[in-house]
């Protein structure tokens, strides 16, 4: 069975993907330290979220393919963050590792699907 055609940004797998996880990073970062507020807090927030900003720029960006890989590119680089200061969160002890584990892989498989995307950037673009 084929998938239907994505009409918006948010019909795409990794859009939905990204979304639910900066929720989830959201909801689970409510318990980290108050001296943490303006640091690491702050930077898994934003990097979760900019993976969703960018992703639908990425989308209305379609009609030029470099600015769509760009934007693709810039999803990547927040994702990785994202990985990142999951790994600062669990060196911390703010998250246990069990916890962390699930969102880390599921980035990993979003850097997936946007490492396809740019590599069957033409697939995506408006001629």
């Amino acid at each position: 069975m084929s998938r239907p055609l994505a009409k918006i940004y948010r019909d795409l797998e990794v859009y939905q993907t990204a979304f639910s996880s900066a929720m989830e990073i959201f909801e689970l970062s409510k318990n980290f330290p108050m001296e943490e507020r303006y640091a690491l807090t702050d930077q898994i927030r934003r990097s979760s979220r900019s993976v969703c900003a960018n992703l639908g720029e990425a989308w209305r960006k379609r009609r030029y393919r470099a600015a769509f890989v760009a934007k693709l590119s810039d999803c990547q680089a927040e994702a990785t963050e994202t990985q990142i200061w999951l790994e600062f969160a669990v060196k911390c002890k703010y998250l246990k590792p069990e916890i962390a584990r699930p969102l880390y892989l599921r980035y990993d498989a979003i850097l997936g699907q946007l490492t396809t995307m740019i590599k069957n950037a033409d697939h995506w673009t408006i001629s």
